[in-house]
């Protein structure tokens, strides 16, 4: 059985897969992305959980990072060791809180997948999953923030260096449903991207 509900396929063999509901704790990509608060100290939701299966070595290391750059503004990304967690390496960023969608949020929303991204291909990394950013306590209605968030991903995978493939790992059904949406959507002609659409399990 495949281990995806469904993923789209560039022209250069990158892909993009979506899964859910999953645990990204559990991810065994390379990478996997924190959706933080911005002093990195751990927190609820994916967050705290994150902290909680990695270990203290995380939070050490975030703890330097702000020692040096203070808080982490919305819309940029860090990196650290994945401690106890399979993953090799946490990108911590940090989301936008919605506020009715007046505030530039869709903006930074995009940001914070492109520089992830960013980070995770300047460190070589070839697998990375994220989880929904901002889609929680921070209320940014989900099947905006899939359109966003896909569309973020599909425009920057394809020039990374390093990076060749991005996993949606989503905590409910109704969540990862409206990233396969949207990933089918951005398929359908006129074709935003080159590429193919294909639904993994039922």
């Amino acid at each position: 059985m495949s281990d995806f509900a469904a993923r789209l396929i560039f022209a250069n063999g990158k892909r993009i897969e979506f899964d859910g509901p999953a645990d990204i704790t559990k991810e065994v990509t390379e990478a996997i992305v924190n959706a933080a608060n911005s002093t990195l100290l751990g927190g609820g939701g994916v967050d705290g959980a994150i902290h909680h299966a990695g270990g203290p070595s995380i939070l050490q290391e975030c703890k330097r990072i702000v020692a040096k750059i203070g808080t982490l503004p919305a819309g940029k990304a860090v990196i650290t060791t994945g401690g106890r967690l399979a993953a090799k390496y946490v990108v911590h960023t940090v989301g936008p809180v919605y506020r009715g969608g007046h505030n530039r949020e869709s903006e930074t929303l995009a940001s914070c997948y492109r520089a992830s991204i960013e980070v995770a291909d300047d460190h070589g990394i070839k697998s990375l999953a994220f989880p929904s950013i901002s889609t929680g306590a921070y209320g940014y209605p989900v099947e905006k923030a899939a359109a966003m968030a896909v569309r973020a991903v599909a425009e920057y995978l394809p020039t990374c260096a390093h990076l060749e493939h991005v996993r949606f790992v989503l905590f409910d059904i109704a969540t990862c449903k409206a990233y396969v949406n949207a990933a089918e959507k951005l398929s359908q002609p006129p074709p935003s991207f080159s590429v193919i659409f294909e639904k993994g399990r039922s």
